[in-house]
């Protein structure tokens, strides 16, 4: 492949959630300086040689395999280490960016590396498209951008440290999901991880990006959901005392508070009373 870049026309594609804005690839990335960052958000895979990625003072080494993700505005920089360096990248933005890099795990600009692919899917498809501007065009490159950014969740391996994490903390959510319909302490669980309280609460906030009380509420209002469909004829208390809650107005309150309705007004929604 030729080295190419191709510019996204805006027209109405702001009103799109997501939306590229320019694409292309480099045999060869020369060295770029950026000291007031660039206005989109801005994601490059390597295929192969070898780079340095300096951002806010910090610096990264891209190799192939790796990705690199730069936020809107980030002052940063980077620049060849070997012979070729060859890059894909894609510059995007919507009111939806943030939230699809967030839930892929990216929440800042950095490195990352991906399982083993020569170049993302959707990424080669955008390239492979035509130069033109035609409306058609830059709606396709908006949903392959789309699964892209859905597909880099499983793609993207963790931090050797954040995978040990996530290791330790198997065993404990596949004990909340065993015991789910009692009451669950803080200590118990630590317990299973053979770890402190204090510890496991980091741990959570590590790798499920929640506390622990609100991961376990949050499963059960889920668990309650499944009952009130498998099991029509029973009342809320009921549903509420199966899924380890101590009362019925604080399953209420919980169940509100995660999906901004009462159990029956939920239930009634789905024709399930």
């Amino acid at each position: 492949m030729e080295s190419k870049m191709i510019f996204c026309e805006m027209e109405d594609m702001h009103l799109l959630p997501l939306y590229a804005t320019t694409l292309g690839y480099w045999e060869h990335q020369e060295e770029m300086t950026r000291t007031a960052g660039f206005p989109d958000y801005q994601l490059h895979q390597v295929l192969s040689g070898k780079g340095e990625v300096k951002i806010r003072g910090k610096s990264y080494i891209a190799g192939a395999g790796d990705l690199f993700f730069l936020y809107p505005d980030i002052p940063h920089s980077y620049s060849p280490l070997s012979r070729e360096w060859e890059l894909a990248w894609i510059s995007f933005n919507g009111r939806e960016a943030a939230q699809m890099l967030l839930y892929a795990g990216i929440r800042e600009s950095g490195v990352g590396r991906l399982r083993a692919e020569p170049i993302m899917g959707p990424l080669a498809e955008m390239l492979n498209l035509s130069y033109g501007n035609e409306h058609q065009d830059n709606l396709e490159r908006s949903k392959l951008l789309y699964a892209l950014l859905l597909d880099l969740k499983r793609s993207l391996l963790p931090a050797s440290n954040e995978d040990n994490d996530l290791e330790r903390m198997k065993p404990v959510l596949q004990y909340i999901e065993l015991h789910l319909h009692r009451p669950l302490l803080l200590k118990e669980l630590a317990e299973v991880a053979a770890v402190s309280p204090q510890y496991l609460c980091r741990l959570f906030q590590r790798t499920v990006r929640e506390r622990p009380m609100a991961y376990i509420n949050r499963q059960r209002v889920s668990r309650s959901k499944q009952l009130m469909f498998s099991s029509r004829g029973q009342r809320i208390y009921e549903i509420a005392q199966r899924t380890g809650f101590e009362n019925v107005s604080y399953f209420c309150a919980v169940f509100k508070r995660i999906t901004g309705m009462q159990p029956e007004e939920w239930r009634g929604l789905h024709g399930l009373d």
